[in-house]
């Protein structure tokens, strides 16, 4: 009988603990407002995005979601390029402020 009583009690304990941790994990099962029509959490400047802004994009992932490889495939292709279109901005025009130097 003993034995039954110390089996419960270590039950009991092991379903609170287990519960606890799992509130404490996923929450109170709280549902968040949904966000208003055409809003977005994912954030760019509004000007002069860069290779790092690209790269530090997220997107909010639904059950029929996105593959995160793919669309990390493709922010990084897009990240590169944005870079190397600012390198080779930069360098025109720094050579046309040089020109214009010259002619001046």
């Amino acid at each position: 009988m003993q034995t039954i009583l110390i089996y419960l009690l270590v039950m009991a304990l092991v379903v609170v603990v287990v519960f606890a941790v799992v509130w404490f994990v996923f929450g109170r099962g709280e549902d968040l407002p949904p966000l208003d029509r055409g809003t977005t959490l994912t954030r760019l400047p509004r000007a002069g995005v860069t290779g790092d802004d690209v790269r530090a994009l997220t997107f909010a992932q639904a059950v029929r979601g996105y593959r995160q490889d793919e669309v990390d495939w493709a922010l990084e292709k897009v990240a590169r390029e944005l870079d190397e279109l600012r390198t080779v901005v930069a360098r025109l025009q720094a050579r046309d402020e040089s020109c214009e130097c010259t002619d001046g």
